[in-house]
C-alpha cells in the first residue's frame, strides 16, 4: 500500500446553490477553496399550475445544479471523509449526487448552519475532525 492511500485526507464543503467553498483540513491548518457559481440562476417567473414550461424550467433548473455540482466534485477525489454544511437544501442536494457518484462511504456529517466568514468554516471543519 502506498504513503497516499494511507493518509487520512479530511475535507469540509460547504455549500449552497450560488458558491461552494472546498476546505482541505490537514496538520495545523485548513485550506480553503472557492467555487462561484455563476450561471445558476432563479427565475420568479411563476405561473398558477403546472405548465408544460413550467415542468421543462425545473428540469432545466435541476440540470444546470447537478453540473453545478459535479464541478465541485472533483476537489473532492482523494478525500477520505467528507463533511457537508451549509444552509438551505443544496447541502442535501449535494449529498445525494455525491452518492450517485460512488462516495457515499466518505461522507461522515451533513449539517446545517448558516452564511459562515472563512475563518468561521476553516474552525467548523477543523472542529468536527479534531
Amino acid at each position: 500500500m502506498s504513503n497516499q492511500q494511507t493518509v487520512k485526507q479530511e475535507v469540509g464543503v460547504w455549500i449552497d446553490h450560488k458558491e461552494a467553498f472546498v476546505l482541505f483540513n490537514s496538520d495545523d491548518k485548513a485550506d480553503v477553496q472557492s467555487s462561484n457559481d455563476k450561471h445558476i440562476r432563479y427565475s420568479e417567473h411563476a405561473t398558477e399550475g403546472a405548465s408544460p414550461s413550467e415542468d421543462q424550467r425545473e428540469r432545466r433548473h435541476a440540470n444546470r445544479l447537478n453540473q453545478y455540482y459535479d464541478e465541485v466534485i472533483p476537489h473532492l477525489k482523494d478525500a477520505t471523509a467528507i463533511l457537508i454544511f451549509g444552509p438551505g437544501e443544496a447541502k442535501g442536494e449535494f449529498k445525494k449526487r455525491l452518492e450517485i457518484k460512488g462516495f457515499a462511504n466518505r461522507i461522515v456529517g451533513c449539517e446545517t448552519v448558516d452564511n459562515l466568514t472563512s475563518n468561521q468554516m476553516v474552525a467548523k471543519v477543523k472542529t468536527y475532525f479534531a
